[in-house]
């Protein structure tokens, strides 16, 4: 019988400017910038990883680097938004600094017995900080004290064209419906962190994948057995199922149905990107070979 999935594994998005996005996510948001590649699908497409220090999993938010993209446009079937964990009682920090960055926030409000503020990066990628009680350790060589420090990935909230078809593969990983506030449903994973999955359920025109939205959500599982039992149980579920493909650092299959946004298994518990350390961001970080 397949263990259920811990939690996110890491979760990608869609961009312009590199150099832009790398000064927000490091500078502004004290992420480290782990790695810098490419898209494997796309060569020629820069693809900037930030995280804590190793790039754990669970604490890493990836970016395709596209210059000439569209505007995205959110709607179903889509990721709507990324929430970061931070400790509680660090929100006079972080709305302190929003505001001295000129960025616009909402908030704070209470969701779930946890205080939210949400504003956007400068591509209009949606973005919340929540307060939550964290395993994971800050990277702490960067501009944020380690006391306010982000602590990876809280979760993501998903706008789904059928509901209950999401709902029914998110029990099927093992994720278990904790809690149901108005319009939002919540799913938890038993991981440790970055656990969280909220359904809204609301009308929503269908999305456009461009520059600020989401492109994936990457779910994890402790060993490469594991992903090709998950593979293989989708399949039989008449889910299009990709092969297993090696990224070098771990390893995917993409999963997705006509009415369920689409997700992707990754192996591995321990770093991301540990294997590879880069500087901290200053100046010109994005190689002028990619350019």
């Amino acid at each position: 019988m397949l263990p259920d999935i811990p939690g996110i594994h890491h979760i990608t998005g869609i961009i312009r400017d590199a150099q832009v996005n790398v000064d927000f996510y490091t500078e502004v948001l004290g992420l480290r910038l782990v790695k810098q590649t490419v898209n494997f699908n796309e060569k020629f497409t820069r693809h900037l990883f930030y995280g804590d220090e190793a790039g754990s999993v669970g604490t890493v938010l990836t970016f395709f680097a596209y210059p000439s993209e569209d505007d995205g446009r959110l709607g179903k079937p889509q990721i709507s938004t990324t929430a970061l964990a931070v400790p509680p009682g660090s929100m006079p920090f972080w709305q302190k600094r929003l505001t001295t960055h000129n960025i616009d926030y909402e908030g704070p409000f209470e969701r779930f017995g946890e205080t939210v503020i949400r504003f956007t990066d400068p591509d209009g990628t949606k973005l919340e900080l929540v307060t939550a009680e964290s395993s994971v350790d800050p990277w702490i060589a960067g501009p944020i004290p380690a006391q306010t420090a982000i602590r990876g990935i809280h979760g993501v909230t998903l706008l789904s064209t059928n509901i209950y078809v999401t709902a029914s593969v998110l029990e099927t990983l093992g994720f278990e419906l904790i809690d149901q506030a108005g319009d939002r449903i919540r799913y938890q994973s038993g991981g440790e962190f970055a656990t969280i999955i909220d359904l809204l359920d609301v009308d929503a025109e269908f999305g456009r994948e461009g520059a600020g939205s989401f492109h994936h959500v990457a779910l994890r599982v402790p060993e490469e057995e594991q992903l090709y039992e998950w593979h293989d149980l989708f399949r039989e579920r008449d889910y299009d199922v990709s092969r297993v493909k090696d990224r070098h650092f771990f390893q995917i299959a993409l999963c997705t149905g006509t009415r369920w946004y689409p997700v992707r298994a990754c192996d591995g518990e321990s770093g991301t990107c540990s294997r590879e350390r880069l500087r901290h961001p200053r100046g010109a970080v994005v190689p002028s070979t990619l350019a």
